[in-house]
């Protein structure tokens, strides 16, 4: 059983930034598409930022051009590094890991999830 946890969070103003970080416990992610989701109150849970195995990435629009998220696989890490954030991405961010190997934007196709990590953005 893989298990992420995620780490970065915070309370940052309009215009900042954050890392979050997602650890797994398994070595066997490296084969699998990881990605980011978001999930605001009363909101659907929604995809933030994916990466394949081999390193191709995909990302809402929402959020394009401002966050970047990259994949260490020997260290077995996902990140995200999120710039210019505005009062809109404030959500509960989730690191999320499929058994494929391919970039997906559907949740329905991750099997593992971290706990989350609570992102705050003040206007």
């Amino acid at each position: 059983q893989v298990q992420l946890v995620e780490s970065g969070g915070g309370l940052v103003q309009a215009g900042g930034s954050l890392r979050l970080s997602c650890t797994a416990s398994e070595r066997t992610v490296r084969t699998y598409g990881m990605g980011w989701f978001r999930q605001a109150p009363e909101k659907e849970r929604e995809f933030v930022a994916g990466v394949s195995m081999m390193g191709r990435t995909s990302y809402a629009d929402s959020v394009k051009g401002r966050f970047t998220i990259s994949r260490d696989n020997p260290k077995n890490t996902l990140s995200a590094q999120m710039n210019n954030l505005k009062p809109e991405d404030t959500a509960v961010y989730y690191c999320a890991a499929s058994r494929h190997v391919g970039v997906s934007k559907d949740a329905r196709d991750y099997a593992y999830w971290g706990q989350g990590t609570q992102v705050t953005v003040s206007s």
